[in-house]
C-alpha cells in the first residue's frame, strides 16, 4: 500500500527529470549577418590524426569550410596550436584565402578559447553566431564549441571539417556537443542555410561555382541542367 500511495510522487520525479533532459529542437538559423568562421587546428601534421574521413576527402572539407568565409563575407580567425612543433601550420591553401584574417598561434593552450588573443579576436568581430570546424573533434572542436556556448553565442559545428582517430569519438564528441546546444552541420546545410535563396546575394552566380569545386556531386548536377539547357532538353 505504501508504493502505491507514494507513486504519484515517483511519476512526478520521473516527469521533471525526463523534461530536464529534453534537448531543445528549436530551428535555430544561420545568419550571415550575423556569423562568423573559425578555422581551428586544421594543420599539416594534426591533419595525419584523422581516420575517420580519407584523406583526400578531408582535405577537400577543410578547404570547402574555410571557403565558406569568402563566400559569404564573414569574418573568418584562424588559430592553431603549437604551429612550430608537430602539428605545423595550416595549409597554404586556407592562408591564401584569408591573408588579412588575425591568425593566432596558441604555444600551450588546447581548448582556442583559453587564448586571450584568440577571445580577443573573436569578440571584435561582434557577432552572435559561430561556424567552426577543428582536428580533433572532441578536443579542438567540441572544447571551443562549448566554451562558446557558455560565453552565450549560438554555434555551429561543421561535422564535415572536423576529423578525429575514429567514427566511435566523433559520434561521442558530436552527442556531447549537441546537448551542450551545439547545432551539428555538414558543410552543404551550412552553405545553404547562410544563402536561404538561391536569388539572394550571394546566390546562384556565387554558389554554384563554390558546390562545383568543393562538392562534386552538386557541380555535377548543376553542370547537367546547364547542358540540358544549352541542347534544348530543357
Amino acid at each position: 500500500m505504501q508504493f502505491f500511495k507514494s507513486l504519484p510522487t515517483v511519476l512526478v520525479l520521473l516527469t521533471s527529470a525526463l523534461a530536464a533532459t529534453t534537448v531543445d529542437q528549436t530551428f535555430t538559423r544561420i545568419d550571415k549577418d550575423k556569423a562568423m568562421l573559425l578555422v581551428v587546428d586544421h594543420q599539416l601534421g594534426l591533419f595525419q590524426l584523422v581516420r575517420d574521413f580519407s584523406p583526400d576527402q578531408f582535405k577537400n572539407n577543410i578547404l570547402a569550410h574555410a571557403a565558406l568565409g569568402n563566400v559569404f563575407d564573414l569574418p573568418t580567425v584562424l588559430t592553431t596550436s603549437a604551429e612550430t612543433g608537430p602539428n605545423g601550420p595550416l595549409p597554404q591553401e586556407i592562408l591564401d584565402m584569408h591573408p588579412d584574417a588575425p591568425l593566432i598561434k596558441r604555444n600551450g593552450e588546447v581548448n582556442a578559447w583559453d587564448n586571450s588573443e584568440f577571445r580577443d579576436a573573436v569578440r571584435a568581430a561582434n557577432k552572435t553566431q559561430i561556424i567552426l570546424g577543428g582536428i580533433v573533434t572532441e578536443v579542438c572542436t567540441a572544447f571551443l564549441a562549448m566554451s562558446l556556448r557558455e560565453e552565450g553565442y549560438e554555434v555551429f559545428a561543421n561535422t564535415d571539417a572536423s576529423g578525429t582517430f575514429n567514427e566511435r569519438l566523433a559520434a561521442e564528441a558530436n552527442d556531447r556537443m549537441s546537448k551542450a546546444g551545439v547545432t551539428l552541420m555538414g558543410n552543404f546545410a551550412v552553405a545553404m542555410d547562410l544563402m536561404r535563396d538561391w536569388r539572394n546575394t550571394p546566390g546562384t552566380p556565387e554558389l554554384l561555382p563554390y558546390f562545383d569545386k568543393y562538392l562534386t556531386a552538386y557541380g555535377y548536377l548543376a553542370r547537367y541542367h546547364s547542358a540540358a539547357v544549352t541542347n534544348g532538353t530543357l
